[in-house]
C-alpha cells in the first residue's frame, strides 16, 4: 500500500488503446477534479468525453439499437456523438438524477422520470465492457453505511458503535447508553461537488429534545453514531493501491467540531498526513473486499491515538487535497482509468 505525500505530477505515458475514449460521468454543476482528470487523460493520449447525467434527458441523446448481431449505442452530447464501441473506460464520479423542462405536464412527470431512467441503466450497461471506476453494482452497494461497517469490521478496523432505526424508543435508549455522545447520519452518502449543495446532509450531534420529539423517524430511518473525540479527523483518498491522506483542524465551532464541512472556511486548514502501515494495509483489504477502485474513506485518530474508521464514500470528494496539499490525485485516476 503506497502512501503518496504532496508532490509534483509524475512523467506521463501516452495511452496505447484505439478505443481511446474515457466517459466522465458527473453533472453539469461539478467542476475542478472533472477538469483535472480530463486533462491527466489528455496527456496520456485518451480522449475524455464529458456526460452530464442531470442534462439527460432534455439536453442529452442516448440511443441503443439492437438487432439480430449486436447492440449499437450512442450518446449526443454538446454537439458531439459517440458510439459505446469508443468507450475505453468509465470513471462513475456523480449520477444524477435527469432533469426536465418546467413546461412537462406533471401528470407525466413520475413516468418519464421511470423511463429515463431506465433508458440511463441500460445505456450504461452497454458500456459493460470498458473498465469502470468504480463499477456501479459494487459502488451501490458500498455506500450503505452497515454494510461497509461490517466488512471494516471483518478486516480488523476499529468502528465506532452504531445504530440503525426508525423506532425512537431504541434511539433514546442508545442517546442514554451514549451517555449523549452520538451523531446522526445518513445511511447512504449524497454526493456533490466541492462547493456543496443546500440539500446537502450533514453529520449532525443529536440533542435529547431532538430525540424528544416523537414524530421522529417517522418518514425515514437514520443511523446514529457514537461521537468519537478527536486529535485530528483525516480525509483518506484511496485510488488503486495509493493512498493520499489530508488530515484537517476544523477550528473550535462546535459544528465544526462534528463535520468540518460545518466549519468556517477560514477555519478549514488541511495538511499533508499519513497513516500507519497496518492501517494502511487494513484499508487496502477493505477496499479490495468492497470491489472499490476509488474511495475517500474518514478516519479519526483520537487524543489516544487510537484510529477509527469512519466510513467509506465510493464517490467522495478529493478535489481540496489535490488543490490545497499538491497530491497527484487526478493523476492517479487516469492511470486507473487507463490500466
Amino acid at each position: 500500500m503506497r502512501q503518496v505525500q504532496a508532490q509534483k505530477p509524475h512523467a506521463h505515458r501516452q495511452s496505447q488503446s484505439g478505443r481511446d475514449i474515457v466517459l466522465l460521468l458527473t453533472h453539469s454543476a461539478d467542476y475542478f477534479t472533472v477538469d483535472r482528470v480530463a486533462e491527466a487523460l489528455i496527456v496520456r493520449g485518451a480522449t475524455p468525453f464529458r456526460l452530464d447525467t442531470d442534462l439527460f434527458p432534455a439536453k442529452v441523446q442516448l440511443s441503443a439499437e439492437s438487432t439480430t448481431d449486436e447492440v449499437c449505442h450512442t450518446i449526443s452530447h454538446r454537439r458531439k456523438q459517440i458510439a459505446a464501441t469508443q468507450v475505453r473506460a468509465v470513471w462513475a464520479r456523480r449520477i444524477w438524477r435527469p432533469r426536465f423542462d418546467d413546461d412537462l405536464n406533471v401528470r407525466f412527470h413520475d413516468v418519464c422520470m421511470n423511463e429515463s431512467l431506465a433508458a440511463l441503466d441500460g445505456f450504461l450497461d452497454g458500456l459493460h465492457q470498458a473498465r469502470w471506476v468504480n463499477h456501479l453494482a459494487r459502488e451501490r452497494e458500498a455506500e450503505n453505511k452497515l454494510f461497509q461497517l461490517r466488512i471494516a469490521r471483518e478486516v480488523g478496523l476499529t468502528i465506532p458503535r452504531t445504530l440503525m432505526t426508525n423506532d425512537p424508543r431504541q434511539a433514546r435508549r442508545f442517546f442514554r447508553k451514549l451517555n449523549g455522545q452520538l451523531v446522526a447520519k445518513l445511511l447512504r452518502p449524497v454526493s456533490v461537488s466541492m462547493s456543496g449543495a443546500s440539500s446537502f446532509v450533514y453529520t449532525n450531534r443529536v440533542t435529547s429534545s431532538d430525540l424528544s420529539d416523537t414524530s421522529l423517524l417517522r418518514h425515514s430511518p437514520m443511523v446514529f453514531q457514537e461521537l468519537i473525540p478527536k486529535r485530528r479527523e483525516l480525509r483518506v483518498a484511496f485510488v488503486g493501491d495509493r493512498l493520499f491522506a489530508g488530515s484537517i483542524q476544523a477550528g473550535e465551532s462546535a459544528r465544526g467540531q462534528v463535520d468540518w464541512r460545518l466549519a468556517e472556511p477560514a477555519e478549514v486548514s488541511w495538511q499533508a498526513a499519513g497513516v500507519p502501515r497496518e492501517v494502511a494495509r487494513k484499508l487496502a483489504v477493505l477496499m479490495s473486499r468492497l470491489g472499490l477502485v476509488y474511495g475517500a474513506i474518514d478516519l479519526i485518530e483520537t487524543p489516544t491515538r487510537e484510529w477509527v474508521f469512519l466510513e467509506v464514500n465510493p464517490g467522495g470528494e478529493w478535489g481540496m487535497l489535490e488543490r490545497d496539499l499538491g497530491y497527484p490525485i487526478s493523476d492517479a485516476l487516469a492511470d486507473a482509468l487507463l490500466a
